[in-house]
């Protein structure tokens, strides 16, 4: 629980406590730089939140030298020469257990800020090791349920029947995280959400540290205006998710992606910060933010197969640092975007959206004559 700097003030100057205010320009610059340097050691990266990310080093363990633990000390030393951050690693055949490395990695002084779980054997022992809370995507909520089972770590956890997972742990999410803490590689790659809270819809998780959309196309595009279009699309549905969480962002980050089977030289996942002035859920700045990053970031006759947005530096929506002159602007967004997921809840999503986002694909589907009541053919 936070507590507001004036209540505290006494305190902090007793015990000669720093403080900072944030800096999310600077956050941004910074995750941008570190991101920029991991995309040289991986064919593709996955921008997790500001200050996390997937690398996939699929096939790197027969071409790095070093082998895996050693390339990753390698990472970790060229980001801390060039950026001054000191990182932690985690390696591991799923992202779940990858997680569960990273975790280790920091806490464990043995790892040296490297842990690698690439055997049978070292997965048993961090699954042993770790409370089931500890897991990603189980929140306290499940943690508590999963006791009541006397299932307290993620080994007693990986050892229960696929049946009772899904009984008890959400569905199909909770069995796509049981496969993986497994060694089975379930969640896709920029995926989303893992595990809902109990009793929420499933496209809600609980409140996460990023919100992102991604989608690959259907040809390669080169063309500005397809990518536009196809950003435009992916910010307003991460806003919307936004504000059904009732959270703004800091910071935006725009996702282009080039096919990795092609064997051109250069990084398969780029990407660009835009820090935003204000925190904001509000579909329109956001939408400038993105097309003006997408300018910077795309190049004239690369072909790109994937586009997608990242929001991150989330907060409740409540208190968000505003700037002289945004009180009003603020209250007239907040209004806008009311209207426009009301109408968008009441009509259909996308029946409201921004003209950047183009044409909706379904938008001369042929009638749909004979599954649909209210489509059926008139004579």
């Amino acid at each position: 629980m936070g507590e507001a700097y004036f209540q505290a003030r006494g305190r902090l100057r007793e015990h000669g406590v720093t403080v900072f205010s944030s800096n999310y320009p600077l956050y941004g610059d910074m995750s941008r730089r570190v991101m920029t340097i991991l995309s040289q050691f991986s064919p593709e990266v996955e921008v997790y939140s500001i200050d996390e990310s997937f690398l996939n080093l699929e096939g790197l363990r027969y071409c790095a030298p070093e082998g895996l633990q050693a390339y990753a000390h390698r990472i970790r030393h060229t980001v801390r020469q060039q950026t001054g951050i000191p990182t932690a690693i985690g390696i591991a055949p799923t992202k779940v257990l990858a997680k569960l490395a990273n975790r280790l990695a920091r806490q464990l002084p043995e790892t040296e800020r490297v842990c690698l779980l690439a055997t049978l054997e070292q997965q048993r022992a961090a699954l042993a090791s770790t409370p089931v809370e500890n897991v990603w995507g189980i929140g306290r909520r499940y943690a508590a349920k999963l006791r009541l089972h006397q299932v307290g770590t993620a080994a007693e956890l990986a050892a229960m029947p696929e049946a009772w997972v899904r009984r008890h742990l959400g569905g199909v999410a909770g069995v796509r995280l049981w496969r993986e803490l497994r060694g089975e590689k379930t969640l896709s790659w920029h995926g989303e959400n893992l595990l809902p809270e109990e009793g929420e819809k499933t496209e809600l998780a609980r409140p996460r540290h990023s919100v992102i959309c991604t989608r690959s196309f259907g040809k390669p595009q080169t063309a500005l205006g397809p990518l536009q279009e196809a950003i435009a699309t992916h910010v307003g549905r991460a806003a919307e998710k936004l504000r059904q969480q009732q959270r703004v962002a800091h910071l935006l980050t725009v996702l282009l992606g080039r096919d990795r089977y092609t064997g051109e030289p250069g990084p398969y996942t780029l990407s660009t910060v835009v820090p935003l002035l204000v925190a904001t859920n509000d579909t329109l700045s956001l939408t400038k933010a993105a097309l003006r990053g997408l300018r910077q970031l795309r190049q004239p006759g690369v072909a790109y197969t994937r586009a997608g947005v990242l929001l991150t530096g989330l907060e409740p929506a409540g208190q968000p640092q505003l700037s002289l002159f945004s009180a009003g602007e603020t209250e007239q967004s907040a209004a806008l975007m009311s209207t426009f997921d009301a109408l968008n809840a009441r009509f259909g999503r996308g029946t409201v959206r921004l003209a950047a986002s183009g044409l909706d694909p379904s938008a001369f589907r042929s009638p749909a004559y004979t599954t649909d009541w209210q489509q059926l053919w008139h004579i």
